[in-house]
């Protein structure tokens, strides 16, 4: 079955067939690249840097959609990380986890 995206008022970004805000011509999502800005504190040019298949056109159109639509796409990130908290409580500490804590590492 096709992709199928929608086309929005930002020139680099579509929502793909889940409505997720995505950038044209790859399988970025919009809250990949927010979500890396946050973490490492990286500038437009230094996402560039890291992910060289984006232009920096494509990378501010990106951080443009998500400051318009902030309150939904940090619902969303927060979905998404009690969604990740979950299925750790349900798959239990790893093996690593297990010996660190029987070493009083952590």
């Amino acid at each position: 079955m096709p992709s199928v995206s929608v086309e929005t008022k930002y020139q680099h970004v579509v929502l793909d067939e889940r409505r997720i805000p995505t950038i044209a011509g790859t399988n970025m999502k919009v809250i990949e690249l927010v979500l890396e800005r946050a973490a490492y504190g990286w500038s437009p040019e230094e996402l560039h840097f890291q992910h060289p298949y984006l232009s920096l056109g494509q990378i501010y159109s990106a951080l443009a959609y998500y400051w318009d639509h902030q309150e939904e796409l940090d619902r969303d990130i927060e979905r998404r990380l009690r969604a990740m908290d979950e299925k750790r409580r349900e798959r239990g500490p790893s093996s690593l986890e297990a010996r660190l804590k029987a070493k009083k590492l952590i």
